[in-house]
């Protein structure tokens, strides 16, 4: 039931006047199928899925399928703190033809590992899809726990975690528990080539929104057993990730992106323009890395 290996993009949505910018989503798309990038995760926080209508939310999804017309994988979130919208989006999700869903852990009610499991599982009895559990305490506050993780996995819906959690000795447990038939993936660019070298099989990345050649090249050739090479690629990147997450996630990558030509520099409040500071970095950063600019 894996649904991908390698470099799976974390897609922003681009906006136009306050709208969903379809247009330059669907560029996008092409120069990301183009450049190897091997999933396409739309809707997620990278995506700012929190400030789009159900309606759009719904129809970003829909877009994205058929632009990608079966080429790739499409992974879509589902996540919410209330299950039964969960649940809702979970089969909605499923009819606009995706191939998965991302659901990340809910956020401001703060549910207990009981709770945690009770509302994985009652997603995952509401869809065909294959589901992969998204952990990040820095933004919802709430953190799977590696025995919480074995327990979802005896779901046979259940088929990944994707684990920002930052906590390597975590990951490690999580990795030692869950064996090679559940699909580990790095929610943090800059622990790719680690979490894969204690199982991972990819990552779920925000860089590869500005760089989808290099990070399908760097998570191919660990894949590949060519692991010097891997590494040499992620540490090539860190000044490069590091600027990418000076602000909150997505500011700082749609910066980029407009500045590479492909989107208008547009956010949806609450988030807003990064910073001088940080689009100098930014500009700096990616030269050095030789990407090109408009």
């Amino acid at each position: 039931m894996s649904i991908f290996k390698g470099s799976g993009v974390a897609l922003v949505t681009p906006f136009k006047d306050g709208r969903v910018d379809y247009d330059a989503l669907k560029e996008l798309i092409r120069w990301h199928i183009d450049s190897g990038t091997d999933a396409i995760i739309t809707c997620g926080t990278t995506g700012e899925a929190s400030t789009l209508s159900p309606v759009e939310r719904l129809s970003v999804i829909e877009f994205t399928v058929s632009c990608v017309g079966g080429r790739i994988p499409v992974i879509a979130g589902a996540g919410s703190n209330d299950t039964s919208h969960s649940m809702y989006l979970a089969k909605e999700i499923q009819y606009a033809g995706a191939d998965g869903l991302l659901v990340v852990t809910p956020y401001y009610n703060k549910a207990t590992q009981k709770g945690l499991i009770r509302h994985y599982n009652m997603i995952a009895d509401y869809t065909d899809l294959p589901v992969i559990l998204y952990s990040v305490k820095s933004r919802t506050g709430l953190n799977i726990e590696p025995e919480t993780v074995k327990e979802l996995r005896k779901h046979p819906n259940i088929v990944g975690i994707k684990e920002a959690s930052g906590d390597i000795s975590q990951i490690c447990s999580i990795a030692a528990l869950c064996g090679k038939d559940f699909d580990l993936y790095s929610g943090n660019d800059d622990q790719t080539i680690p979490i894969m070298s204690v199982g991972g099989v990819g990552c779920i990345s925000t860089v590869a929104n500005i760089i989808p050649a290099q990070y399908h090249q760097m998570t191919g050739d660990f894949l590949r057993g060519r692991y010097k090479s891997a590494a040499r690629q992620q540490l090539k990147m860190l000044p490069l990730i590091h600027a990418v997450f000076a602000e909150v996630n997505p500011i700082p990558v749609k910066a980029a992106l407009n500045m590479m030509g492909y989107i208008e520099k547009e956010y949806r409040l609450p988030l807003c323009e990064p910073e001088n500071e940080t689009l100098y970095r930014l500009y700096d950063e990616m030269n050095r890395y030789g990407i090109a600019m408009k």
